[in-house]
């Protein structure tokens, strides 16, 4: 019986599954499809922005020098073609430009090898992870789809084509119309799509009439990353994606036409998906035995690439804990912070999304309201804040604490040697890190039993505390203040860690 099987092989999935086999739990990942290869995975179609939560987690873990494909490609949505300022991303296709974000207003994050925001492939991502998972141990069988699932109290049974799984916990990381949510029980609430979406490799007679990057017309939106691919939203309330109709030449140069204005003309479709803005989440993130991560627990339009962010962000999150629970090293309640934490971080998106939707509808209010936007985008404050939220500067889980930094992402403190925090990161455990040399500390992380690393270390960048707990997924669990008594860093140990040796207290009236 395993520990845990994982249902898809994406890089949610595949993420989470290296998360738990470096906390030594066995993993086994079943994926419907045969082969991880496919030309939506490869650029154009394939092109994702990774946001500072994702860039930060394949850094402390030692992954991030594995991608190469940025170094090499620019953004697919690099406005009318025409040189300009550089272009740092987009809200609702409305370009946010770099020398308008004030980056020294993010204080709590500081400058290292891993930057705030920068594109990757689907494919060399899933490549990279899966190469790490093996390396761990993790199985991965591919051609196998999850048909049906039942839970007892001790652990889960999954059948798969005439087969069936044992194991003691199982995440569904297999995406949008996921049957582990189904077949487990989970209600997906939200909201209707307002269009149908095309991603489209086509061949057309006179290219020239279509203009390069993003295009928003009175009947829709345009989008072309290079000539041949070209990206399509047409206002239908998702009616022809819920048709089912086969997807044609004939139909794309209809849409096309329609949307772009002009009598342009398709001579060739070699390949054509389409999708929605549907907004869903599940209520809850766990159901017994069952988790959900990635587009399994919620859905949303693709603009900006928030899905896979969002994905990765519930992957480092739960690793971590259900590795804990499994290993019996989980205080009460440790597993069930997934879904207090995680999903009003999805909520948050799904919002977001739903935004970007509202103004690039088609009609007055929407054309008004996106002129407002505009302009705010075209101001420093407003450029560095919605840059700031798409690419996950301001996240903060609420921990509870007077310390701004409690709940958010350790900054990459640079030690006197030259080293940096993020790696000694790389063995997932966490840290408690004493800028002061408290032998205390040390005697109190000795007694999680290796779960807690200590640090003695004092930083170029030193912020007002002297020490900080960071736990296995980068963010900050407790930070010591002014007013921080010494059962203060006790407490938070304790709340997510157990002992394993009788508690000694830290030494001192007033931390440290």
């Amino acid at each position: 019986m395993h520990d845990v099987i994982i249902s898809g092989a994406g890089p949610v999935g595949l993420l989470l599954a290296c998360e738990l086999a470096l906390a030594q739990c066995s993993v086994l990942i079943l994926e419907k499809n045969e082969s991880p290869h496919s030309p939506l995975k490869r650029l154009p179609f394939g092109i994702r922005g990774l946001s500072a939560p994702s860039i930060d987690a394949l850094y402390r873990r030692g992954l991030l020098n594995g991608l190469e494909i940025h170094k090499r490609i620019k953004s697919p949505h690099a406005g009318n073609g025409k040189p300009g300022p550089a272009q740092a991303g987009h809200f609702a296709g409305i370009t946010i430009y770099e020398e308008n974000i004030d980056t020294s207003r993010w204080t709590l994050r500081l400058p290292g090898p891993a930057g705030t925001h920068l594109l990757s492939e689907m494919e060399e991502l899933e490549t990279i992870l899966a190469r790490r998972a093996a390396s761990l141990g993790v199985e991965i069988r591919r051609g196998l789809a999850i048909t049906g699932l039942e839970q007892s109290r001790d652990s889960v049974t999954v059948h798969s084509d005439g087969q069936s799984f044992a194991c003691r916990w199982l995440v569904g990381c297999d995406g949008a119309r996921s049957v582990v949510r189904k077949a487990g029980g989970f209600e997906f609430e939200g909201t209707e799509p307002t269009f149908t979406g095309y991603s489209t490799r086509i061949e057309v007679a006179d290219p020239e009439k279509l203009r390069p990057g993003r295009n928003i017309t009175p009947a829709g939106m345009y989008l072309q990353s290079q000539p041949g691919y070209i990206i399509m939203q047409d206002f239908d309330n998702g009616a022809f994606h819920h048709s089912k109709a086969p997807v044609t030449a004939a139909h794309i140069q209809e849409v096309l036409r329609r949307i772009s204005g002009t009598d342009v003309t398709v001579t060739a479709l070699h390949l054509a998906v389409t999708w929605t803005d549907r907004a869903r989440q599940a209520t809850t993130y766990r159901n017994g035995r069952v988790l959900l991560a990635g587009d399994a627990a919620h859905i949303h339009s693709p603009l900006g690439g928030q899905g896979l962010n969002l994905g990765l962000g519930d992957a480092m999150n739960l690793g971590w804990k259900l590795a804990a629970t499994i290993r019996g090293k989980a205080p009460a309640g440790l597993l069930d912070s997934y879904t207090i934490e995680r999903h009003p971080v999805g909520a948050q998106v799904l919002d977001w999304s739903r935004a970007q939707v509202a103004i690039m509808t088609p009609d007055p209010h929407a054309r008004a309201l996106r002129t407002v936007v505009s302009d705010l985008l075209d101001t420093t404050d407003g450029a560095t804040y919605v840059a700031g939220r798409l690419w996950g500067i301001s996240n903060r889980y609420e921990l509870g604490g007077s310390h701004p930094l409690t709940g958010r992402s350790v900054p990459d403190f640079e030690f006197q040697d030259g080293k940096r925090i993020g790696e000694f990161m790389h063995d997932g455990r966490a840290i408690l890190l004493d800028f002061d040399g408290n032998t205390s500390l040390r005697t109190l992380a000795d007694e999680y039993d290796g779960q807690i690393g200590y640090i003695s270390a004092n930083a170029k960048d030193r912020p007002a505390t002297d020490a900080l707990l960071i736990r296995p997924d980068g963010i900050i669990a407790w930070a010591a203040g002014d007013d921080a008594g010494r059962d203060d860093i006790e407490k938070a140990a304790d709340r997510w860690f157990v002992r394993s040796l009788p508690a000694r207290k830290v030494a001192g009236g007033r931390f440290p």
